[in-house]
């Protein structure tokens, strides 16, 4: 028998979602360490040669929901060269998966700078679920009672999701629930790049912030003292979207100097 490597736990299927052929969600159970909101751990299986293969993914729910921290969510990609996705897709519920135990990622509430009114939430295909984690993660603080003034902090919350096409568009009925417990303060705004869909943007999401169509559909102004910016999503769009709002006057953030975003490739 191979012996799991350091780092990684056995954990178990608990039921999964089909959302398209090639999109899926798993939910494991597995005893990981505590984790905050927006981070990742990873995922990993054997493979024919008997080796472990590993790759990263974001926990779609907040470590705060009923079930535990160790009750994890993850939305997949099948890729079909892929030497983990594919495999990943076969599993059914009751199989084993193996989980890294120790969560980790800087994409999180808490390095978001005081200042920031507006948080703007940027991400392309299955990157949605490390901010659908956020959201939930606040929606239960403030139901809590727990650090709410960070909660309350954010004027506007926007979640800007690109897709190929309109069955992309993953949790739909999970970000509805939420912008209706935000009641006005968080916005949803599905992006479709090869279709055009009544209630989306076409397009991608570099060209729509430079051409002001983001601002424009949310009213919400960009500013480079309010707004602060995440970017999730495949390294294409990380950088020229890193790019189109470092044309508009903002800047990366760092922790030894704050800026207006940060980014995470999910790939």
């Amino acid at each position: 028998m191979t012996d799991i490597p350091h780092g990684l736990v056995t954990g178990k299927v608990l039921h999964k979602t089909q959302w398209t052929d090639q999109l899926f969600s798993l939910q494991v159970s597995a005893p990981v360490s505590p984790y905050q909101a927006g981070q990742f751990t990873k995922l990993g299986l054997l493979n024919r040669e008997d080796e472990f293969v590993r790759r990263a993914y974001s926990m779609v729910n907040a470590p705060e929901h009923e079930q535990g921290h160790q009750h994890l969510e993850f939305l997949i990609i099948k890729d079909q060269n892929g030497q983990l996705s594919p495999q990943l897709h076969e599993l059914k519920v009751g199989d084993d998966i193996f989980v890294g135990k120790d969560p980790s990622g800087f994409m999180t509430l808490d390095e978001i700078p005081e200042i920031a009114d507006d948080l703007w939430m940027l991400s392309t295909g299955t990157a949605v679920g490390p901010f659908i984690s956020m959201l939930e993660s606040m929606q239960i603080q403030q139901q809590n009672g727990s650090d709410v003034e960070k909660v309350m902090s954010f004027k506007n919350l926007v979640l800007v999701h690109a897709v190929r096409t309109e069955q992309d568009l993953t949790y739909r009925d999970r970000i509805a629930q939420l912008v209706n417990h935000f009641q006005g303060k968080l916005q949803y705004v599905p992006i479709i790049s090869r279709e055009s869909v009544t209630g989306t943007l076409r397009g991608r999401i570099p060209s729509l912030l430079l051409g002001g169509d983001l601002e424009q559909t949310t009213s919400v102004a960009f500013n480079q003292t309010r707004s602060f910016f995440y970017l999730c999503g495949n390294p294409q769009m990380v950088r020229d979207t890193s790019e189109a709002l470092t044309s508009l006057g903002f800047e990366k953030h760092l922790r030894r100097k704050p800026g207006q975003f940060s980014s995470e490739n999910y790939w």
